[in-house]
């Protein structure tokens, strides 16, 4: 069934632009001079709420400030009411905002929202996400996009059927350096790539946890523990869990490859125009029943979208990197850093560091100066003003819209499936299934707890 995508706001932006050209027809008095050169009327902006808004959440609420921010919601009063950096906390930066710590509260009763970030752990991504489309709403979700596999492919069924404009915050796709490292490998720089190499510093929490922890301390008074922990099973407050460390407990988050794995594949999976993997084999540190090994090595095979060819994506995290290539030692910075990328080509090799300007060219184990290669993609004003301007009608698009995300976010989940299983996986994405070892399939949808349904 399709479902109508209600949006009331953009009604109301068409009837306020109509009546500023009307009323244009009656005054000499140009725009600019009342409200400075670049000025944009409250009329031609969006209402934005957002949901999560401490920690990486201000972020994404900075990232939309140029629109109006007429909601903020959050289930941690204490975080939401922090710093992060030389940024104010959302609630002192948005004073006139309406804040709210249920974020079905904030949907019902703020009709007049367009559209709403999404900057929760893991495990509650797709339950706002999808709430919020359900009510006409355009949705920007944090990476990664959700947190199984089954909850991606309805969340990217449901923004595509009921025209959701939408965009996952994997920020650095909207950056220079991507687009560049593309149009070299585009125009044979290195020639046809048969493999490329992921890796990551991540985890900077702990993994590889045995058991939970068993004092119980008392909840904070500014948290709302039973909205937190969400769909997922419920478990007494820890502050093992939040407000950082749950991205290494499976009901709540995916691990190292998870935070990481929506930035770094990102880069093979565009510059290759990879779809789905036809088989996944990892290795790692012991697993635990409830989190992430500590570190993981995980070999994905594609068919790679240029030339039909296979290539191999290999993802490292937790210590573990590729061997160093020849040539790359007058850019230790990079090598060190927060993660980065190797492209192996047979006439030659690209290096790129995740947000770093440019990549590094390597022909036969010595750098080259690639110049400025033909421009092919067009460059971004941004990650968050892409997706605005989509919104509103304008020429750019949100590239890292759900139909592009999604396949991403489901590759990269496959890793943790996996790694829990132990053995190699083949896999069909049309039917969304692990074809040859049935268990994993359990991995890939988990039962909410009663109260909550996508």
């Amino acid at each position: 069934m399709k479902h109508k995508n209600i949006q009331p706001n953009l009604e109301r932006r068409k009837f306020l632009k109509n009546g500023a050209i009307s009323t244009a027809a009656f005054t000499i008095i140009p725009r600019f001079v009342l409200g400075g050169n670049g000025y944009t009327p409250p009329s031609e902006k969006l209402n934005i709420a957002c949901v999560g808004v401490g920690g990486k959440g201000r972020v994404d609420v900075d990232g939309v400030s140029s629109e109006n921010i007429v909601a903020l919601c959050d289930v941690d009063q204490k975080r939401a009411s922090e710093n992060r950096g030389e940024l104010k906390s959302a609630y002192a930066a948005f004073p006139s905002a309406r804040k709210y710590v249920d974020f079905r509260e904030m949907l019902e009763k703020e009709t007049d929202i367009d559209a709403v970030t999404i900057s929760t752990p893991d495990h509650m991504h797709a339950i706002v996400t999808m709430e919020a489309m359900k009510k006409g709403k355009h949705v920007y979700t944090q990476k990664p996009l959700t947190r199984t596999i089954g909850e991606s492919k309805k969340v990217v069924s449901f923004a595509r059927e009921a025209g959701i404009v939408s965009q996952m915050g994997n920020q650095g796709h909207a950056n220079e350096g991507p687009r560049i490292l593309n149009e070299l490998i585009w125009q044979g720089a290195i020639g046809n790539v048969k493999e490329v190499h992921c890796w990551t510093n991540r985890p900077v929490w702990a993994q590889g946890i045995a058991e939970r922890p068993k004092d119980m301390p008392p909840i904070p008074p500014t948290l709302n523990w039973d909205l937190w922990v969400g769909p997922s099973k419920y478990r007494t407050y820890h502050p093992d869990y939040m407000p950082f460390s749950w991205r290494a407990w499976w009901d709540f988050g995916v691990g190292a490859l998870g935070d990481m794995g929506c930035h770094l594949m990102d880069y093979p999976f565009w510059a290759l125009k990879l779809t789905s993997p036809i088989s996944i084999e990892g290795y790692s540190s012991p697993v635990y029943e409830e989190t992430a090994p500590q570190a993981s090595l995980i070999t994905y095979k594609f068919i790679s979208g240029l030339d039909g060819s296979n290539v191999d994506v290999v993802w490292y995290d937790g210590g573990l990197k590729p061997n160093m290539p020849k040539g790359i030692e007058n850019h230790i910075d990079l090598w060190e850093s927060i993660g980065g990328v190797i492209f192996v080509g047979d006439e030659g090799v690209l290096v790129y560091g995740h947000h770093q300007p440019k990549p590094v060219l390597l022909i036969n184990g010595k750098e080259k100066d690639f110049g400025t290669p033909k421009e092919i993609i067009p460059r971004s004003p941004g990650h968050y003003i892409e997706w605005i301007n989509e919104i509103k009608g304008n020429k750019n698009r949100a590239l890292s819209n759900f139909d592009y995300a999604g396949p991403l976010n489901e590759a990269v989940l496959l890793g943790n499936v996996a790694i829990r299983t132990g053995e190699k996986l083949i896999w069909d994405s049309d039917n969304m299934k692990v074809t040859n070892i049935p268990e994993a399939n359990k991995y890939l949808w988990e039962d909410y707890r009663t109260g909550w349904e996508l």
